[in-house]
């Protein structure tokens, strides 16, 4: 039984099936391969693009979806996370796809064995679908090759779970990973280049992802409000100019905050390829857990 709770849970070669399998399904719809499969949804936090994406992902390959809203079931009358876990896999689903809060509740489900788990995102440190469908947009824009690329992601890393998921990945892949963001966003248990402002790195850049504004989540305020934030974060057509840099954003963007309209309507910016491809690539981490894995 194989679990993704993150992306160091998949080998090289496993990655390697990943994008080919999610390039192969963008080219042609593939056949009912999950057609007799069950998957539960179980979100303890808000999720717009990376629940439906799952959703769209299982019912193209012919999986049946039954979502359990957590703010209805039994965790809001005491009962553990473990039990309600071993209650859903009483039911022999054959997967269980989680978002929680705490960093650590997939791993301890996948502990348990009973079901194959997907990490939807946990906590601050591991988003690890977004991590593979951006590998998968950047292998697709630079004609299968990043090593050597550079990328800078920009914003609150420090609270964010794709910051996190994304440097381990990408890292592995050979791309060289700059931090921008002041002092107080940055993470300091990660030895990697560390900047404050985005021009300092400008020139050295192939890719910039930028990530949500999260103010509400720093005790200490940094800015007074998220457009003096955005004087100094927000990337724009004054930063990019006629550069040839690659703009990635995991959503929801905050416009004008995080990346500006202008940049949002140039070609360069990928938000949209993002959304539609992190459906095929969560279409094959599909058929890798619940089909490939078993065979």
């Amino acid at each position: 039984m194989q679990h993704l709770i993150d992306t160091n849970n998949f080998t090289d070669s496993q990655i390697t099936d990943l994008l080919e399998d999610a390039k192969r399904f963008k080219t042609q719809r593939p056949p009912q391969l999950l057609k007799d499969k069950l998957l539960i949804t179980l979100f303890f936090e808000p999720s717009t693009r990376t629940r439906s994406s799952f959703e769209v992902a299982a019912k193209r390959l012919g999986a049946a979806v039954v979502h359990l809203d957590p703010s209805r079931s039994s965790t809001k009358k005491g009962e553990s996370l473990e039990d309600t876990f071993a209650n859903l896999c009483a039911m022999e689903p054959d997967g269980v796809i989680i978002r929680h809060e705490e960093n650590e509740a997939p791993g301890i489900l996948a502990n348990m064995q009973m079901t194959p788990v997907i990490n939807a995102g946990a906590g601050n440190h591991a988003h690890p679908t977004q991590a593979l469908l951006d590998l998968f947009t950047l292998m697709e824009h630079f004609d299968g090759n990043i090593e050597g690329k550079t990328i800078a992601i920009v914003g609150d890393i420090v609270n964010s779970r794709v910051a996190s998921s994304g440097i381990r990945l990408l890292s592995r892949m050979g791309m060289k990973v700059l931090l921008v963001a002041p002092k107080p966003f940055q993470p300091e248990n990660i030895k990697l280049p560390q900047y404050e402002n985005l021009k300092d790195v400008i020139n050295q850049v192939d890719v910039i992802m930028s990530l949500r504004a999260q103010l509400e989540r720093h005790a200490k305020p940094i800015f007074e409000d998220y457009d003096e934030y955005a004087r100094h974060y927000c990337i724009t057509k004054e930063h990019l100019g006629n550069r040839d840099i690659l703009i990635l954003h995991p959503g929801p963007v905050m416009r004008n905050i995080d990346i500006s309209d202008e940049i949002l309507d140039d070609p360069r910016c990928k938000v949209l390829t993002q959304v539609k491809n992190g459906v095929f690539m969560r279409m094959a981490i599909l058929k890798l857990l619940l089909l490939d894995s078993n065979n």
